[in-house]
């Protein structure tokens, strides 16, 4: 009886010990989501593992972070992760995690892109960082074909290429670089913009177009979609927008901008055209796009000034308008 009963419990104690590592082994194996795009992630020199491992979850890297700690622990790799850049695509296991950040970071270089800069300026900083020389950016991003081939319905690139910091490998092609940063434009001007700039009565590249004219005129961020209303009221009244940024892309100059330019009859030249230019003038950032196509509802400023402080003052005549610029600009 009593042997019966001791091969019972060894019975169960074996069922459990099997079910048991069945249950681990399952959960080691459960792998993460596949990322939308590449993740980069920063790990600094002294950073503790249960921050670590928040990091990667907040990341969308990691699914259960205990698991990745206590993997950590018992293979003793606790104290062994190294600082570096790493990059992630998701789809891997707490044990790939772990053992990437043991192994130590690959090359990878971080390239940030301001919101509002031109596809010339991205591609000088594009050569600043090694990623190859400026004339082969801009051969590319003014090719029709190799923006079609990257789903770009435009005669280039400006506009498409979203500012944000990249992480990039060893010795990336112009064309996957490139090709990376639109990808991650078309991330951001999701359908939702598109069926808002449609209501509005602009195409995507319409609207991409009065973004980058918002985002070259807005010095501070809350004034972005009343900037964006004096333009919609302009269009709906058939009035030029007269834009200076738009001007200045034209001529292909720097400021200043001088008189003389006003009157230069350029595609650009929004004091002469009615109507918006044929493209962007620069990459615009998401709040940009965002107050692209939602503009302040129920403004009826037809005009903007600056003041001495980067703000505007909006008025809805000409007179407040001429009275604002001659007490702004003696």
């Amino acid at each position: 009886m009593i042997r019966r009963i001791l091969g019972t419990l060894l019975i169960a104690l074996l069922l459990a010990l099997t079910g048991g590592a069945l249950v681990a082994r399952h959960t080691l194996e459960q792998r993460g989501p596949k990322l939308a795009s590449p993740e980069a992630v920063s790990i600094g020199d002294g950073a503790m593992l249960p921050e670590i491992a928040s990091q990667l979850e907040h990341r969308g890297i990691l699914v259960q972070p205990e698991i990745f700690l206590a993997l950590a622990r018992w293979r003793r790799v606790d104290r062994h992760v190294r600082s570096g850049v790493y990059e992630f695509e998701g789809g891997a296991t707490a044990g790939e995690v772990l053992q990437a950040l043991v192994s130590g970071p690959q090359r990878f270089e971080l390239i940030s892109i301001p919101e509002g800069w031109s596809a010339n300026r991205i591609a000088e900083r594009l050569e600043a960082a090694g990623l190859g020389p400026t004339e082969r950016y801009l051969e590319l991003a003014s090719d029709p074909e190799f923006a079609a081939s990257l789903g770009v319905s435009a005669n280039g690139l400006e506009g498409y290429l979203f500012p944000d910091t990249y992480s990039f490998g060893e010795n990336p092609t112009p064309q996957e670089v490139l090709g990376r940063m639109t990808a991650r434009f078309f991330e951001v001007f999701d359908e939702s913009l598109r069926e808002a700039a449609a209501a509005r009565g602009l195409t995507p590249h319409e609207a991409i177009t009065l973004a980058s004219i918002v985002e070259a005129e807005a010095a501070i961020a809350s004034e972005r979609p009343l900037i964006s209303a004096v333009f919609h009221n302009r269009l709906t009244r058939g009035m030029p927008l007269q834009a200076d940024p738009t001007v200045l892309y034209g001529t292909g100059r720097p400021k200043p901008i001088r008189r003389s330019d006003l009157k230069r009859a350029t595609p650009y030249n929004t004091y002469v055209i009615r109507g918006l230019p044929p493209g962007p003038i620069s990459n615009p950032g998401l709040a940009s796009l965002e107050a692209a196509v939602h503009p302040t509802p129920g403004a009826k400023a037809l005009y903007f000034v600056a003041r001495n402080d980067r703000s505007h003052e909006f008025n809805e005549t000409l007179a407040a308008h001429t009275r604002a610029v001659r007490k702004y600009q003696r």
